[in-house]
């Protein structure tokens, strides 16, 4: 019996590139079932990969930013707005240099980086800094005790929960990492 195709699986995007499928993020995926669900052929694990992605380069600046202002003694808004500073220059070098490697001018690349991680970058941002801020203590603690690093981690974890449906969401509609896509 011939069965009609899966309208996910269907490649006819107007825009070239801007739907992960076409990059073969389904090809390793087997069955319908691992899917976690389809949304303009758009599954979750693309959108964990490009959360995965983002949050390396944010906890990058993250950490380095909470833990120069944990050691200099920095004010908690001074510590805060260094790490989301760093988070930023950090997650945005990280996409530009993949991009930069496939030939891309370094404005374009920018440009790129720009539209591929703000949202992203500002959701984790919101997310790890509200629950340092509202460990009791944590924003306090030495680089050395537990409550920093357990903290943070937490933060960083929470962060990449609740950014990935954001993802998930952009890329379906062909934002966010989806304009990566073209230069991989």
């Amino acid at each position: 019996m011939d069965h009609p195709a899966h309208p996910a699986h269907t490649h006819t995007s107007a825009r070239p590139h801007a739907d992960p499928a076409d990059h073969g993020e389904h090809a390793d995926q087997g069955d319908h079932g691992e899917h976690g669900g389809h949304a303009g052929g758009t599954s979750w694990r693309a959108a964990a990969q490009a959360t995965l992605h983002c949050l390396t380069g944010c906890a990058i600046g993250e950490i380095l930013g909470l833990a120069i202002g944990t050691a200099a003694g920095l004010h908690n808004g001074a510590t805060v707005a260094l790490s989301i500073l760093l988070a930023f220059v950090f997650g945005y070098a990280l996409t530009m240099r993949g991009v930069l490697r496939a030939g891309v001018p370094v404005r374009r690349a920018l440009k790129v980086a720009l539209a591929a991680d703000t949202v992203s970058i500002a959701v984790m941002e919101i997310i790890d800094n509200t629950v340092m801020v509202g460990v009791p203590g944590a924003m306090n603690a030495g680089l050395a005790d537990v409550l920093f690093w357990t903290s943070l981690a937490g933060s960083l974890a929470l962060a990449f929960v609740v950014t990935t449906p954001v993802n998930r969401w952009m890329i379906v509609r062909g934002k966010g990492h989806a304009v990566v896509h073209a230069y991989h």
